[in-house]
């Protein structure tokens, strides 16, 4: 396996890479564009009151408060004296000072929930915009943090040898003898989380595959001719390393680490429904599937959401992991070729 010339045009041949890489790109897009596409901030309440548990494609009117927020109803007329607004099952002659922008001249606008709201009033599909920020940005940072203490101590133990890497080897026994998830919960029960935390306790418990990966690799491949011919021109070993061990050794380390973003990503979210990860009011799709785990009868669309959202995530980078497989194994397009 290696990352040659030809290795973008394989990767787009595969239709698992490209499925894979097509949801991964809208998700990316819907993440940066949240401030653009979502139609109010994730933190807002939209009249706790009125708003509260409203279905997937629900309209209504939307009068802005003089004082601040906003009253929901669903019609409102201006009057010569006020606003007839119909709202919570009554009707109600409300004074037109009250709200702001609002006149006998200009109709009252009206907004659409795409997918609903929640407990709070608050506006699911901003939230799972910006719930894709935080979710995507741990998965993704977290892996290249694993993937990067990967490579540090599989190639040192490979390059040292002897007590070096026994040592470290047994190093990563030991930690992958505890349930990665109790380990993990365990350092986020004893310590105040923050999101930098958060990548930290996830990047810094997934990376001793990575390392066993590359410690493999290198161990095959440091007897090979070109290594040794590097090494018989005297070149400096960390040159070797760098030039022709770890480009050669990266591709399998690559695949790992792509399926591990969407491993990454369930976990941020089992830590978050269980109240040791992000914490509300920051939106990230494991605390918005917690807020409707309590509802789920009445209100199913509040954990629905984001739970697809968490699907559609993970299966996209396995499919883009088993993409890179794909056009990284000469054995495959042997295979296709027969």
């Amino acid at each position: 396996m290696s990352l040659d010339r030809d290795f973008p045009s394989r990767l787009l041949r595969s239709p698992l890479s490209r499925l894979g890489l097509a949801i991964a790109l809208v998700l990316g897009v819907l993440a940066i564009g949240a401030p653009l596409l979502a139609p109010q901030a994730p933190y807002e309440q939209i009249d706790p009151a009125a708003g509260r548990f409203l279905p997937p494609l629900t309209t209504r009117i939307a009068l802005p408060l003089r004082e601040g927020g906003w009253l929901l109803a669903e019609s409102a007329e201006v009057t010569g004296d006020g606003i007839l607004v119909q709202r919570l099952g009554r009707t109600e002659n409300l004074p037109l000072d009250r709200f702001s922008g609002v006149s006998a001249e200009q109709d009252p606008g009206r907004r659409l929930f795409l997918l609903g709201t929640d407990k709070y009033g608050r506006d699911l599909w901003s939230r799972i915009l910006y719930g894709a920020r935080v979710s995507l940005i741990i998965g993704l940072l977290a892996a290249g943090l694993s993937l990067t203490l990967g490579i540090a101590v599989g190639g040192m133990a490979a390059l040292a040898g002897g007590w070096v890497d026994g040592l470290l080897m047994r190093l990563v026994d030991g930690l992958l003898m505890f349930p990665r998830l109790f380990l993990v919960l365990a350092i986020t029960a004893m310590f105040e989380i923050d999101l930098l935390a958060i990548i930290l306790v996830l990047g810094g418990t997934s990376w001793m595959a990575a390392s066993r990966l590359v410690r493999a690799e290198i161990l095959s491949l440091r007897e090979r001719d070109f290594v040794v011919a590097a090494r018989g021109l005297g070149m400096h070993p960390f040159r070797v390393f760098w030039r022709h061990l770890l480009p050669n050794a990266l591709p399998p380390v690559l695949i790992d680490t792509t399926l591990r973003i969407g491993d990454l990503i369930l976990i941020e979210a089992a830590l978050s429904f269980l109240g040791f990860g992000v914490q509300p009011p920051i939106p990230s799709w494991g605390n918005m599937v917690a807020d409707g785990a309590s509802a789920l009868t009445t209100a199913w669309w509040v954990a629905a959401f984001p739970g697809i959202a968490i699907c559609l995530a993970v299966v996209a980078f396995n499919l883009l992991g088993d993409g890179l497989r794909d056009s990284l194994d000469p054995r495959h397009d042997e295979g296709l070729s027969c």
